[in-house]
């Protein structure tokens, strides 16, 4: 290895969530500070809720739904665009 171009590594770097959260680890820095860990995250924690309040995979289903009976009405359907995107040229 050559001298005098690697970072000081710290063993014991000192970690500091904004939930008041410590713990060390090994850094190339004496001290971290974090906004979200492990005991605050709420993936970790188990309180991870799914919010769709816009509606908006309901929105587009219905939106594909109409489609699919507009289409059927004019006698057409999407498998049937040509290989160019179904640009006529």
């Amino acid at each position: 290895m050559k001298k005098d171009i690697h970072p000081k590594y710290y063993a014991h770097a000192k970690v500091t969530c904004s939930c008041g959260n410590t713990f060390e680890v090994g850094a190339t820095v004496p001290e971290i500070q974090i906004e979200v860990c492990s005991a605050c995250h709420p993936y970790y924690t188990g309180t991870q809720k799914f919010i769709d309040t816009a509606g908006r995979v309901d929105k587009f289903q219905e939106r594909v739904r109409k489609a699919e009976e507009f289409n059927k009405a004019k006698g057409k359907s999407a498998k049937g665009r040509s290989a160019s995107g179904g640009k006529n040229k």
